[in-house]
């Protein structure tokens, strides 16, 4: 199963982005979303699961959870926004990867048995910050995250899914 992961788009949807997760069997939104149309074309390529970030104020955004926990195959994910606002200790609650936005900053953490990740921003540039999104590959026990800079993607000019250009563990 390959799980695509977006966070901060701040209501723009790029194209490479677009691009990246082509083909994906679901698709998470870890909030800072800017609008329902970036949902409405995350969800023209696969299912969309959301949750509301520290910017998303209006009224579209008042049905978005703060918080989602979701199972994919044999993984329990947990889904914020900040993860300063986690309030459940992962691992004695079996979930096995957390995923997180609101930095910007592209991270993927290993600790005690639990996969963290914040893909970055997707939307407009901050300071020197990449633009980015991640995936999960999740094949029977094992989950394998990434995390794609989209200035390497919008290089490749094509709309098939590229290969895997950044893989960061931190």
């Amino acid at each position: 199963m390959r799980v695509g992961l977006i966070s901060d788009t701040h209501g723009l949807i790029r194209e490479e982005a677009l691009a990246f997760l082509w083909g994906c069997d679901q698709i998470i939104h870890a909030g800072d979303i800017g609008g329902p149309e970036i949902l409405d074309a995350l969800a023209n390529i696969a299912p969309v699961v959301a949750v509301r970030g520290n910017n998303d104020k209006s009224a579209w955004a008042s049905e978005l959870p703060e918080v989602q926990q979701l199972q994919l195959e044999s993984k329990s994910i947990y889904v914020l926004h900040d993860m300063a606002q986690l309030d459940v200790d992962p691992l004695p609650a079996g979930i096995s990867v957390v995923i997180c936005g609101h930095s910007h900053r592209p991270v993927v953490q290993r600790r005690d048995g639990v996969t963290y990740i914040n893909p970055g921003s997707a939307g407009p540039r901050r300071f020197n910050l990449p633009i980015s999104v991640g995936e999960l590959i999740i094949e029977k026990n094992s989950v394998t995250p990434h995390i794609i800079s989209l200035d390497v993607v919008a290089n490749t000019r094509r709309r098939s899914r590229p290969s895997v250009l950044q893989h960061s563990f931190i």
